[in-house]
C-alpha cells in the first residue's frame, strides 16, 4: 500500500485544488528508502532534473503525470481529476452510450462464482478495440466541489451516471443513496464520511487509507480488505471502459444469461451477505 501522506494547498487558477505533486514523490522514496531522485526518475521514465523540479514544487505537465502515475500506484485519469486538469479524450470512455450497459454487467458479475467472473473479464479484454466515435462528456459539477467531486468525477469516468452509480454502489458495498445524492456529492453539498470514502475507494480500485488522505477524511479505524467481489467489480468497471456501446450491450446480455434464473434480481451489498 503507497500511503499518500498528502497536503492539499489551492495553487492553480480559479482556485482549484492541486494535487501536491512534490509530496507524491517524496512518500514514494519515504516508502522505497533505497530509492534516490535518480532511481525514481528511471522508474517514472523522467530526468532527474525534472524530478528536482516537481520536488521544488513546479506544478505537473500532462506528460508527467502520465509518467509519474504506475510509480505513485494511481490511474493516469484519477491523477489528472485530483491534479483539477482537463482529463485528455484518449483517457475518457470510448462510448457515453456503454453507460446503459456498464452498471448491468458490474452488478450481474458479482453475483458470478470468481471464475466465471474472470471468464467474463477475459472476454472484455478480447474483445476488439473500437474506434472513438463521439467526445465523452460528463455532467458538470460545482467550481469548488472540492474531495467529494474528485470521487464522482472518478466514477463518471468510470461511465457511470447518478443512477449506475446508485445501482452499483448499492450492490457492490454497504452504502444504499438516491441517484440523485450523488450529484449532491459530486457538487461538494454533502460531505464525505468514512464509509463513503471505504466503498468508493473499494468501486474505484484505490486503497481507502490514500483516499482517504486524499479527501482529508479520518478513518476511526482501518477498513477491511474490499471483498473478492467489490475487487472484481473495480477491475471490471475500469475494462468496460473501453467498449462501444453495442459490445457492452453483448457482454451485459451475456453477464444475464451466465446468472440463470437467479438474473431476475440483485442482493443489496452482495459482498458478505
Amino acid at each position: 500500500m503507497l500511503a499518500l501522506h498528502l497536503l492539499h494547498a489551492n495553487l492553480g487558477r480559479d482556485d482549484a485544488l492541486i494535487l501536491p505533486v512534490p509530496h507524491l514523490f517524496n512518500q514514494q522514496m519515504n516508502d522505497q528508502r533505497e530509492f534516490g531522485v535518480q532511481e525514481l526518475a528511471n522508474r517514472a521514465e523522467l530526468t532527474a532534473n525534472v524530478v528536482r523540479g516537481v520536488l521544488a514544487g513546479e506544478a505537473p505537465s500532462e506528460g508527467l503525470l502520465r509518467q509519474m502515475a504506475p510509480v505513485v500506484g494511481f490511474r493516469a485519469v484519477d491523477l489528472f481529476i485530483l491534479a483539477g486538469l482537463a482529463v485528455p479524450e484518449d483517457m475518457a470512455p470510448l462510448d457515453a452510450a456503454a453507460e446503459r450497459w456498464a452498471p448491468s454487467i458490474v452488478m450481474d458479475a458479482v453475483h458470478l462464482p470468481s471464475a466465471e467472473r474472470r471468464e467474463l473479464l477475459q472476454l472484455i479484454r478480447s474483445l476488439p478495440q473500437e474506434k472513438r466515435l463521439s467526445v465523452f462528456a460528463v455532467k458538470r459539477l460545482a467550481a469548488h466541489a472540492g474531495p467529494g467531486g474528485w470521487v464522482i468525477r472518478m466514477l463518471q469516468y468510470r461511465n457511470l451516471g447518478w443512477s449506475g452509480m446508485a445501482k452499483v454502489m448499492a450492490v457492490v458495498t454497504p452504502t444504499y443513496l438516491a441517484a440523485s445524492t450523488y450529484g449532491v456529492i459530486g457538487d461538494g453539498r454533502k460531505e464525505l464520511t468514512p464509509r463513503l470514502v471505504t466503498d468508493f475507494a473499494a468501486l474505484l480500485g484505490i486503497d481507502a487509507e490514500d483516499l482517504a488522505t486524499l479527501t482529508g477524511v479520518h478513518l476511526r479505524e482501518l477498513p477491511p480488505v474490499p471483498a473478492p467481489e467489490a475487487t472484481d467489480a473495480a477491475v471490471l468497471l475500469w475494462e468496460v471502459r473501453r467498449l462501444s456501446a453495442a459490445q457492452a450491450q453483448y457482454v451485459a446480455e451475456l453477464a444475464r444469461s451466465m446468472r440463470g434464473d437467479s438474473a431476475r434480481k440483485y442482493f443489496v451489498h452482495l459482498p458478505g451477505s
